[in-house]
């Protein structure tokens, strides 16, 4: 790909000169040119034209490929994709006449229309697909990626979908359901708990079909479990509508009660983790954690990698097709905290990676308090994805479906090539930090636009009722539905004592014993007799002759054992190697993590060795 990179940032014109040049004294172009003009050639022999038109065809079919191979890298800056507020501008847009093209041209064929698999088309219906394809309501960045392959992937799948979804009436009626159920459940605790804090989800309801989506989408390709981190914002929603914690017992947290283990605090609610296994669509059953998360945003995400790490190792056998860890981020905190940059750097090392995370982004297009256009320089918050050549959909929060579809090429993407994916869900705040907020005092003009904005739910149901997939007796029905279990929740919900909050990874951690109060005034006896430790020394120290080692690390290894043997002593770097030999010893594995683990600090201790050659 990197390869011709200079052909698609070139001007025609520029071409054409080029061209000329070739012809007459080839050796003044750059190599990569001259095998580009060559090949050319070649084909312009093999596929004959018209003699007295191949001048301008050539020239003009350079510029028809030019402005594709532009949708394709920056059409995601034109798109339809915010629900609340108009694009900014960027320069130059995709207007055929910064490409030397013309009205007049529109209705002429193009060759060119092979490259999106329309055959040969007229410009106008180049323009069509490219525009629905890359400017409607998904936006997609993959062209910077250096693989090829992965670029070949997408590309083949963003250009035959025309990146658009295609469902079924059923999966659309399913979609509304989830989102009525996202929608009903938040406006309730607003009615029911007027004044509390939750961090509402409202405005970004889309999550939860998303979320719906991938469990699905993952089901199919083998994923069996799902570990979820995100901050407290759309907790509470994801946590009833997602991992189907029963209302009763959300509800029962809002009136303050205490909690059966007594070391809780305080506003837990939106903090707490949960797991749970659920039935897909398929009758397939996917078991889901949501890691529990202070307000500390971005600190779990470490937390939920290093989950999905112990369970790829220890459950399923290495086998990262059977587990995927997906990352809730919020748009200011992505862009700004520094744990985001460490942790996606970690998705292709051998002993981190986690066989790629689906990273969720709820770009409320608005921080704490701060505006967007004052919070970062990146164009967009996901521009940390570029360090490690990840994708990024760019989807408006208020076309469900082209949310769902999004997730789910992301999903499988993620098994594909086993790398990070990025989903960045355009929506807004419809209050301020909490629900005690007042957002108006810094985004007047935002606020008055999303006061008057529908919610995601009424967008689709208008939607599918023009479609026909539903009519409006039908809703009003499904709405019914869910206000009566609310409510019979809340009553129920009454009759509470004491919350329990032990579900998160019960069924993992069911055979750790926890330590009380008597484990801790006597210690257990971990020595080891003289004998054992002469035994780890020996072997330790041993080198195979068949290896040539750098000549310091075999003086280090003389010393190391002359010091237990000859000295009868242990110095602190041969304790921490005694340490891991005797764990070994006793059949319980040792993992070295971290930076410069191997070595330890300069000569400290080695409990890698390298060899020369």
């Amino acid at each position: 790909m990197d390869k011709y990179d200079f052909i698609n940032n070139t001007n025609p014109e520029v071409i054409d000169e080029l061209y000329k040049k070739y012809k007459s004294n080839p050796e003044e172009l750059e190599e990569g040119w001259r095998k580009f003009f060559m090949g050319f050639d070649f084909g312009q022999n093999q596929y004959k034209t018209n003699p007295n038109e191949s001048a301008g065809i050539t020239n003009d079919e350079f510029k028809v490929i030019n402005l594709i191979n532009d949708y394709r890298r920056r059409g995601h800056l034109f798109t339809l994709t915010n629900p609340v507020r108009k694009r900014r501008v960027y320069k130059p847009d995709l207007s055929i006449s910064n490409y030397g093209l013309s009205e007049a041209d529109l209705e002429k064929e193009y060759e060119a229309g092979n490259e999106l698999g329309l055959g040969k088309a007229r410009l106008k219906d180049i323009i069509s697909f490219l525009q629905q394809t890359y400017c409607s309501s998904i936006g997609v960045e993959y062209v910077f990626i250096r693989d090829e392959k992965i670029v070949n992937w997408l590309k083949d799948k963003i250009e035959k979908t025309k990146n658009t979804p295609s469902f079924s009436n059923d999966l659309k009626k399913y979609i509304l359901q989830k989102l009525m159920r996202a929608v009903y459940f938040e406006k309730f605790l607003q009615k029911k708990f007027p004044g509390q804090k939750r961090f509402s989800l409202e405005g970004a309801e889309a999550l939860v079909p998303a979320l719906d989506s991938v469990m699905e989408k993952g089901s199919e390709l083998g994923i069996e479990e799902f570990i979820i981190g995100m901050p407290h914002r759309g907790r509470l929603n994801v946590l009833a509508n997602i991992l189907r914690k029963p209302f009763e017992d959300i509800f029962h947290e809002f009136d303050g009660v205490s909690y059966s283990d007594e070391k809780v605090l305080g506003d837990v609610k939106y903090h707490l983790g949960y797991t749970v296994k659920r039935k897909t669509i398929q009758k397939k059953d996917v078991k889901m954690t949501l890691a529990p998360n202070p307000s500390h945003l971005e600190a779990v995400d470490p937390v939920v990698e290093g989950i999905t790490r112990a369970k790829i190792d220890k459950l399923y056998k290495g086998d990262v097709n059977k587990i995927a860890p997906i990352l809730i981020h919020g748009d200011a905190s992505i862009a700004g905290q520094g744990v985001v940059y460490e942790v996606i750097q970690m998705q292709d090392l051998k002993g981190y990676s986690t066989g790629g995370t689906i990273h969720l982004v709820i770009n409320n297009q608005v921080g704490f308090t701060t505006d967007y256009l004052d919070a970062r320089s990146s164009t967009y918050c996901t521009d940390v994805a570029k360090t490690t050549l990840s994708p990024v959909f760019h989807v408006n929060g208020d076309d469900a479906e082209a949310v769902s579809f999004s997730i789910q090429m992301a999903m499988e993407f993620r098994n594909t090539f086993h790398k990070d994916v990025f989903i960045d869900i355009l929506c807004y705040r419809k209050y301020g930090h909490n629900e005690g907020d007042e957002p108006r005092f810094t985004q007047p003009l935002l606020y008055k636009e999303i006061a008057k904005h529908p919610d995601p739910y009424q967008i689709y149901k208008k939607h599918l009722i023009e479609e026909g997939v539903v009519d409006d007796e039908y809703c009003k029905n499904e709405e019914k539905v869910i206000n009566k279990k609310l409510e019979e929740n809340l009553k129920a919900s009454k009759s509470h004592t004491k919350t329990e909050i032990d579900n998160f990874l019960g069924e993992t951690w069911k055979e750790i014993k926890k330590a009380n109060d008597a484990d801790f005034i006597k210690s257990p006896d971990t020595s080891i007799s003289k004998k054992k430790l002469l035994n780890y020394t020996e072997k330790i120290a041993a080198l195979p002759d068949s290896m040539k080692f750098f000549n310091k690390t075999l003086r280090l290894q003389k010393q190391r054992k002359d010091i237990v043997v000859e000295d009868g002593k242990l110095d602190w770097a041969m304790g921490e190697l005694m340490a891991y030999a005797s764990l070994l010893d006793e059949g319980i594995p040792v993992r070295l993590s971290g930076q410069d683990v191997e070595r330890g600090t300069f000569s400290h201790r080695h409990a890698v060795l390298h060899v020369e050659d």
